[in-house]
């Protein structure tokens, strides 16, 4: 049996209990985007132990696994980050990120069983969410060139919350203005020209 097919086994057989599911207030659009949570009212102590439960579980899940990799854990602003680097983690990356997503809303669950609280720690593997922010960074400031030259609107693919936070943020950088339209998982990033 296959690394990620056996964890989902261990996931469906009580790692994960589905009774733990959250509803619509830990999707990611609010956890990416929160822009009501007061810096103040996260404290780093707070921050830490999220970034350990986080670590334990993915600990946990690449034992199941059987895969090996180590575990970085920081804090960047208001959030924790739980990084895993590994010769062998493309698997827990998949196609465009949609694994690594998963695991990611996993492991906020499971912080989230621990603390009662919501998490909004970010979980990158390989080096993937960095490498993902700095294209994303790059085709942000052309998108925003080419609005500016044309003074056209452009709408861009469909994104998660995560890619259109770095959209958002390289846009608003570049002086011209963008919004998210559309549902789940269709939702996009539309940059607009000045006035």
């Amino acid at each position: 049996m296959a690394p990620v097919a056996r964890l989902e086994e261990q996931e469906l057989n009580g790692v994960v209990d589905s009774s733990d599911v959250v509803d619509d207030d830990l999707a990611d659009d609010d956890l990416a985007d929160d822009d009501d949570i007061d810096d103040d009212d996260v404290d780093l102590s707070t921050l830490e132990e999220e970034g350990e439960i986080a670590a334990d579980y993915i600990e946990g899940l690449l034992d199941i696994a059987d895969l090996d990799g180590d575990i970085d854990m920081d804090v960047e602003g208001d959030r924790a980050v739980v990084s895993v680097v590994g010769a062998t983690l493309d698997e827990l990356v998949g196609d465009d990120g949609e694994v690594l997503e998963a695991l990611q809303e996993l492991t906020r669950l499971a912080v989230h069983r621990k603390t009662g609280v919501r998490a909004r720690l970010m979980l990158d593997v390989g080096g993937f969410r960095a490498r993902r922010r700095a294209e994303l960074a790059e085709l942000g400031r052309s998108v925003a060139a080419e609005v500016e030259r044309t003074g056209e609107p452009k709408k861009l693919r469909a994104m998660s919350p995560f890619e259109r936070k770095i959209i958002h943020d390289a846009v608003a950088l570049a002086g011209l203005r963008s919004e998210s339209e559309g549902e789940e998982p269709n939702r996009r990033v539309v940059v607009f020209p000045v006035g």
